[in-house]
């Protein structure tokens, strides 16, 4: 498959043809006749439409649109679905930039009422050349660099050393363009199922939805509802407050409890405080603080198997810390020192790695042969069949893609049952943390996501991959699960 590097301008061409040595560099001009088959990634300078953009930024276009009103004619606007890779691999050499629509019309824009029309419309910037150059196989990424903006327009002084600075900018985007090239391709995209949100998530995230419509912002949470920055900013803008602590609450307000769960000491202190709680704890956590409160009653104390600085750990421990010991591993395991190894038990965190947490449940009943466990698997359903899922689809592929927060313990147990299977894995917030780098060479790429990140962003990776090339999405597994939790009362009743 064809990678070419379209430059209209003879300035643009000059300030790449020694930079970019890899892919076709075409000086193009406004337009090719017609659009070639294979990836196209248009290099140029633009104009800006918003006063936030300065000379030198660099716009990567989500869509290019023919013409001033693309609403009129369907074919007038071309998405570029791969714009949140190329962005973030040119946000991390430094370089300023913006994604949003890029403009195409006939001419060099002077009038200013006509730049605001167009700024309207929510174009980023304009340009003359880039719907022209499109590939027909919808793999085609634009960069723009801006010359000129609303209040500093081509027709004035300074325009010279504008053009300087914006051609310095495609210069510098010179490794990155490269980097596209080498990651275009055809592939084959492995989706794990079942992926994504689970029903504690779901649950949770719906408990602070409906505490919003019922009670009006602001309703405050204790810490991330779910371990997932996609979530939170998206019910921060709806008006949930996110707080460290309950004591960080105003008195009497509505305080929602997060899905991993609190020490007692949490509604301690939100009764003290007169706060109208609403526990979204999943119901799975719950079940293990009071497997935690029962063996701790009858005398024993618990080997709690989990990470100690998670907060669905630090939360069950509390129940009875000072007869609570976590462990992490199978070499914690194999130092723990108890003080009565007949009046022992153990629980575990829900979203370990189930063959670590087999390996560390081993340790321990090889030591303290009569220790006591839970009547059923503390480890949830979600995490258990999201690992089989991820471990299906690693045996076929040559890297595994994770969507998921680097603070979420289940997103990050995926990775790394990948990686146990022999295939590189990445955790990645959303698509713009895909580096082009780990695609060079890569046909076959499996894809999942924690059980707390949105399905939105699989759907989003897989067309960002798609923009570089011709895919084919199998899916691998099944990615139904038929568990439900009911909502709790204060969200419920009238």
């Amino acid at each position: 498959m064809t990678a070419t590097v379209f430059t209209p301008l003879r300035s643009e061409w000059l300030a790449l043809r020694d930079r970019v040595r890899t892919p076709d560099l075409v000086r193009s001009g406004r337009a090719t006749g017609e659009s070639r088959p294979g990836s196209v990634l248009v290099a140029g300078v633009a104009g800006a439409l918003r006063d936030d953009l300065l000379p030198g930024d660099l716009v990567v276009a989500t869509e290019v649109w023919r013409g001033e009103d693309p609403s009129t004619d369907p074919g007038a606007r071309i998405i570029c679905p791969a714009a949140p890779i190329v962005a973030g691999d040119l946000r991390r050499i430094g370089l300023l930039v913006h994604t949003g629509p890029i403009v195409t019309v006939d001419g060099v824009v002077h009038d200013p009422d006509r730049r605001r029309r167009l700024a309207d419309t929510g174009a980023l910037a304009v340009d003359t050349e880039s719907a022209g150059l499109v590939s027909t196989d919808g793999t085609t990424v634009v960069v723009r660099a801006v010359v000129d903006t609303p209040d500093r327009p081509l027709l004035r002084p300074g325009t010279p050393a504008r053009g300087v600075a914006a051609l310095a900018s495609l210069r510098r985007a010179a490794p990155v363009i490269e980097a596209w090239a080498a990651a275009t391709g055809e592939r084959e995209l492995l989706l794990a199922g079942p992926r994504s949100f689970c029903a504690g998530v779901e649950r949770a995230i719906e408990i602070v939805e409906r505490a919003l419509e019922r009670f009006g912002a602001p309703v405050y949470v204790r810490r991330q509802i779910v371990h997932n920055r996609h979530v939170v900013d998206d019910l921060e803008r709806r008006g949930a407050v996110f707080v460290e602590e309950a004591d960080d609450v105003p008195p009497g307000s509505t305080l929602v409890l997060a899905a991993h769960g609190v020490a007692p000491e949490v509604r301690s202190t939100a009764a003290e405080r007169e706060l109208k709680v609403i526990d979204a704890t999943c119901p799975l956590v719950s079940k293990v603080h009071q497997e935690v409160r029962r063996f701790t009653a009858r005398g024993s104390t618990v080997l709690l198997i989990g990470h100690h600085d998670h907060e669905e750990v630090v939360g069950t421990r509390g129940e009875a810390p000072e007869h609570v010991i976590v462990v992490a591993d199978p070499e914690e395991a194999a130092r723990v020192e108890v003080g009565d190894p007949d009046q022992l038990a153990y629980a575990m965190q829900t979203t370990l790695a189930v063959d670590e947490a087999a390996e560390t449940v081993a340790v321990l009943r090889e030591r303290f042969p009569s220790i006591q466990g839970p009547h059923n698997d503390d480890i949830c359903y979600a995490t258990t069949n999201r690992q089989g899922a991820v471990r299906r689809v690693a045996a076929e592929s040559d890297l595994v893609l994770v969507l998921g927060s680097e603070n979420s313990s289940n997103s990050r147990r995926l990775a790394e049952v990948s990686e146990a299977a022999g295939t590189p894995a990445r955790l990645i917030d959303d698509a713009s943390d895909v580096q082009l780098s780990w695609l060079a060479g890569v046909r076959r790429i499996g894809v999942t996501a924690g059980a707390s990140a949105p399905p939105l962003l699989v759907d989003e990776l897989l067309a960002a991959l798609g923009g570089l090339g011709p895919t084919v999405v199998r899916p691998v597994g099944d990615a139904f699960e038929d568990v439900s939790f009911s909502l709790p009362k204060e969200v419920t009743t009238a």
